[in-house]
């Protein structure tokens, strides 16, 4: 069996969202509390059990929960709340591997003298994340990232689960094949309508019968994971692909104006943080979120790699512009931008004229604005009077 030998802990952060609004408001201790208005960006345990999900519309999580208290996000406070327990992270070990803004993968091989096993790392860790940030954080611990990862679904929430190295299988087989990594809603009607609900019974198949029934590249992984075959490592340091935003919209019907102001917005602060990562990108990718929750991406590579906002807000312009046939007749409850194949600004190839360097003047100058007074000092005059939208993280490939 392909395992790692060392301890692998998956730390992630409870509800994080309404979590630290818990923290910060100590009325909303113990109540349902849903984070967004119009779409729910995060909801608290007390408001789960309701049945509230994340991206369920606003209005239907009321009626589900009336007594509900809404707050709208406060992107600032998490993200100074995630430095804070990546900071706890890192001094349990060097070895960390940041998944998103929530949760990370640890490597505590070789702490066993210093630190003790692998459970009083994980039990340490836990304090210190609530006793230095505040924070609720459950952790899974196991010999591979995958089953470190289901541990620590099935310990939700403020929980600590260790799989023991001789029981792994033992654990892992009896949980529902949705708890493999790859599994969503349509893997799954698959495997059910085959009578196959548990990770045990997609262990049992032959690796060409889960081939032959969803394909080459799925059913090779998911027969590697219902056996705890997973031999990655925990990568420090690993740069980014992509660098995305995103915005949730509610339901109310947007115009194709309102929609291009909202991307000049968006590639302004992506193409910001791409220049401030020292990175260009060559493609950049479309993604929308339809009133019926189906999704769509659309994608456009330039011949050069660039860090120019406009050059790539034009590249976006265009994909919308394609798109939106398909948003006038679905409607759109969120739209995102992300910048891939990035590479580093050293890699970019200066073009003719070289005396024309006004785009990346202006660029640098507005970047000068914002990082000196803020993101919100400087914005697009077709952003004046318009709903904005909710931030919504999008996730580090």
């Amino acid at each position: 069996m392909f395992v790692s030998a060392t301890p692998i802990l998956h730390a992630d952060l409870d509800a994080f969202y309404a979590s630290v609004e818990q923290r910060d408001d100590p009325r909303l201790r113990g109540r349902p509390v849903i984070v967004g208005g119009g779409v729910v960006l995060a909801a608290s345990y007390e408001a789960k059990a309701f049945g509230i999900r994340t991206a369920m519309g606003g209005a239907r999580a009321l009626r589900m929960c009336p007594h509900a208290i809404v707050v709208p996000p406060r992107m600032s406070a998490y993200s100074a709340a995630s430095k804070a327990v990546f900071e706890v992270f890192r001094d349990t070990t060097p070895l960390v591997e940041g998944l998103s803004i929530d949760e990370a993968f640890l490597d505590v091989g070789g702490l066993h003298r210093i630190a003790g096993p692998p459970e009083v790392i994980a039990q340490r860790l836990r304090a210190n994340a609530l006793a230095q940030v505040g924070l609720p954080i459950t952790v899974g611990v196991a010999r591979t990232k995958f089953l470190a990862k289901v541990a620590s679904a099935v310990a939700k929430p403020d929980g600590l689960l260790v799989v023991p190295a001789d029981r792994e299988l033992e654990f892992l087989h009896p949980l529902p094949v949705e708890r493999l990594w790859g599994v969503g809603a349509v893997t799954a009607a698959k495997l059910h309508a085959l009578g196959i609900r548990t990770v045990g019974e997609v262990a049992r198949l032959d690796e060409h019968d889960l081939v032959s029934i969803l394909g080459r590249a799925a059913g090779r992984h998911l027969h590697a994971l219902a056996h705890n075959r997973d031999p990655r490592p925990v990568q420090v340091g690993r740069r980014r692909r992509s660098i995305g935003s995103q915005r949730a919209l509610g339901r109310r019907e947007r115009t194709q104006d309102d929609l291009d102001a909202m991307l000049a917005s968006l590639i302004d602060g992506v193409t910001r943080r791409l220049r401030n990562a020292h990175r260009a990108a060559r493609t950049v990718v479309l993604r929308l979120r339809f009133t019926d929750f189906t999704r769509a991406t659309r994608s456009h590579t330039l011949i050069h790699p660039t860090a120019e906002t406009e050059l790539l807000l034009t590249a976006a312009r265009q994909l919308l512009v394609a798109a939106m046939p398909m948003i006038t007749n679905r409607g759109i409850t969120l739209l995102g931008v992300s910048l891939a194949n990035l590479s580093d600004e050293d890699t970019i190839q200066l073009m003719l004229p070289f005396e024309d360097c006004e785009p990346a003047a202006l660029d640098a100058a507005l970047d000068h604005v914002k990082d000196r007074f803020g993101s919100a000092a400087v914005t697009r005059a077709a952003m004046l009077g318009r709903d904005p939208g909710i931030s919504v993280p999008l996730l580090p490939d």
